[in-house]
């Protein structure tokens, strides 16, 4: 009875040893393109072993699963998209601090987001906000190329302009974020209700406008020029504007997500993917953020932020869980509410 017992208690201990074992298995939320993520998943697993359990979501979506998940965490890492969803989720306590011993090696505008946060979210890269249009589509309807963010609005774009939806897309966030430090919030809510009657759909995601742009569905989407180019390099009939009046930019961010069972693995993730060989995956990916460690390459095709317009985007106060809140419910009851 004894050697029974023993043998069941020890089969137990071995139960209980094996997920220990087990836990180098990483859950990432990713917020970059998918070919990105992928390619990320896969070199980092390859060079550590570790394994990699890949979910896709927008940087609004993210957020959202992170914060409903706070008290039993599935993920452990959320991996790009824009910036101030990250800090959103540092400022409330959803996410671990740690100082990576690559944060020396890191531009200025990484180092900041890093420290804006309290070490609880990191830059990885920095990508211009604009749009994008349709050369063929804009040819066919002999219509002039839109040049800035008030052309929007304009009648002979009526029904052919897309916009990610801000509740989901932290694209789509920013670009509400950017037009009300262009024209003041009243200004600003007043250019997105007129909008509204030419938009043909808020997609999901933030690449979703551009994609569909690309694809001839619609003539203008409003997107980070990364994306655009990305498209263009698959052969689309696209091209990038800056907005003449001035546009905002993302600091796309890593978090690791706070009370996760894969501290180890989430730390060494974070490591490796601010070196050089790791940011070059997104341009390998056709991504072409600007990436945030000063000795990664940066490619040719990636927007240049000397040539554009830039303003000086509040990350402080559009970063902040209360603001998001109201400008997001403010669109939901005077933009979203409204026919089209």
């Amino acid at each position: 009875m004894f050697q029974i017992r023993s043998a069941a208690l020890a089969a137990v201990i071995l139960a209980a040893a094996l997920p220990a074992a087990a836990q180098q298995q990483l859950n990432v939320v990713c917020s970059v393109q998918a070919e990105w993520c992928t390619a990320a998943a896969n070199e980092f697993q390859r060079e550590t072993g570790i394994k990699v359990g890949l979910t896709l979501k927008g940087s609004g979506e993210s957020f959202a699963q992170i914060a409903a998940e706070k008290a039993n965490p599935k993920l452990d890492l959320w991996f790009g998209g824009t910036g101030d969803p990250h800090l959103q989720a540092a400022e409330q306590g959803l996410t671990e601090e740690y100082k990576s011993p690559m944060l020396a090696h890191l531009q200025p505008w990484a180092q900041k987001q890093a420290q804006q946060a309290k070490y609880r979210t990191v830059g990885i890269y920095l990508g211009v906000l604009g749009m994008g249009y349709n050369t063929e589509l804009l040819a066919k309807k002999k219509l002039p190329a839109p040049a800035c963010w008030k052309d929007l609005a304009k009648v002979e774009y009526a029904n052919d302009v897309q916009m990610a939806n801000p509740n989901a897309s932290g694209t789509a966030y920013t670009a509400i974020a950017t037009l009300v430090q262009v024209f003041g919030e009243d200004g600003a809510f007043a250019l997105l209700k007129a909008m509204h009657k030419n938009i043909s759909n808020y997609a999901r995601q933030g690449v979703g406008p551009i994609k569909a742009t690309a694809r001839g569905e619609n003539l203008i989407g409003v997107a980070f020029i990364h994306d655009v180019v990305t498209e263009a390099q698959a052969g689309f009939p696209v091209k990038s504007v800056a907005p003449c009046e001035g546009t905002g930019y993302e600091i796309g961010s890593m978090s690791i997500v706070k009370g996760t069972r894969n501290l180890d693995a989430a730390k060494k993730f974070v490591d490796w993917a601010l070196t050089p060989a790791a940011q070059k995956l997104g341009q390998d990916s056709k991504q072409f953020q600007l990436p945030s460690n000063v000795n990664t390459p940066v490619s040719p095709l990636s927007p240049r932020p000397a040539e554009i317009k830039l303003i000086d985007y509040d990350f402080a106060k559009y970063g902040a869980s209360a603001e998001r809140k109201r400008l997001l419910e403010r669109w939901d009851r005077e933009v979203a509410s409204l026919p089209r």
